[in-house]
């Protein structure tokens, strides 16, 4: 029996990487840092990405699979949560990592956000949980704003600030859900210029929320939007005309993920979000079909 397996150490851990939606998105004052706040509330949804680690040679080995650019290795996020994870701990690398991509890069669907989660949930089972939740959740906050979420425990959380301060939320009955994406990138800086030049000196509006307005879907579907969303329309026309088709098609919510350019409805039934497919198939913008999530990513171990 080798040294691992007499610990109970797994050999190799797999977690899945879900995406993500905003169902509604406030972009608050910009404070003196130069950043701007926000209050959103996160929903996981079944479109995922998956992380795999295993122990191997010294060094951070990534091999990202899938038809999606995500970039060079050194830059990626699942590279630099797994460097923070190593200085947090202490502990020597020696970790091969496999990304297997199906999420969208720069789509508003915290594609990578999540990766980064994955890899921190992973790498600590692989070594035998050497960091509380709250450890992670502190590397997460120095990776990006949407990463706390993916470790908050919760499939639906509240969040404000830079998505650090977060509520985890009694999750929503699961719901079908329409993903599309027209093939045009939205960096988030571009979109958070424009809503800038838009506003010029106006004040975001104020607003209060009651817990019992994120307890149903009922409740939720009045609060649903995104501020980003009319001047990332202004951009890319085809926003515009999906969260149109969207609505057409039976959408309880329709609107624009996080800073763009992916739009999503959530449904009632799975006809309903079937049939709107073909309208996303009609508008030539690819589309995946999905649920909304109420349980938290799973993390599988395999043994030494």
């Amino acid at each position: 029996m080798g040294w691992r397996a007499m610990h109970g150490l797994p050999e190799r851990v797999e977690a899945a990487a879900p995406a993500k939606v905003n169902l509604f998105l406030r972009i608050l004052a910009r404070e003196e840092s130069g950043y701007h706040g926000l209050e959103t509330l996160f929903q996981a949804v079944s479109l995922a990405d998956t992380v795999a680690v295993e122990h191997g040679d010294p060094g951070i080995a990534l091999q990202v699979l899938g038809d999606v650019d995500t970039g060079p290795p050194e830059r990626n996020l699942v590279h630099r949560a797994a460097v923070a994870f190593y200085l947090r701990t202490e502990l020597t690398p020696a970790v091969r990592i496999q990304l297997t991509k199906r999420i969208p890069s720069a789509a508003g669907l915290g594609g990578g956000s999540s990766d980064a989660a994955a890899t921190l949930r992973a790498l600590n089972a692989l070594h035998g949980d050497p960091l509380p939740r709250g450890a992670l959740l502190q590397i997460a906050i120095g990776l990006g704003s949407d990463v706390p979420f993916f470790l908050c425990g919760s499939a639906l959380a509240l969040a404000w600030g830079h998505g650090e301060r977060l509520l985890a939320l009694p999750p929503l009955p699961p719901r079908p859900i329409l993903i599309a994406h027209p093939g045009v990138a939205m960096p988030t800086a571009e979109a958070f210029a424009r809503l800038a030049a838009r506003r010029g000196e106006s004040e975001p509006r104020a607003a209060a929320l009651r817990l019992e307005e994120l307890a149903t879907w009922e409740a939720v579907s009045p609060l649903a939007e995104n501020d980003f969303q009319a001047v990332v329309a202004e951009r890319i026309p085809f926003v515009g005309s999906a969260v149109s088709a969207l609505r057409q098609g039976g959408a309880r919510i329709a609107m624009m993920a996080g800073s763009g350019s992916s739009v999503f409805g959530v449904f009632d039934d799975a006809d309903a979000r079937d049939q709107a497919l073909e309208r996303m198939r009609g508008l030539r913008m690819r589309a995946w079909v999905a649920e909304t999530l109420d349980w938290e990513p799973e993390v599988r171990c395999d043994p030494a």
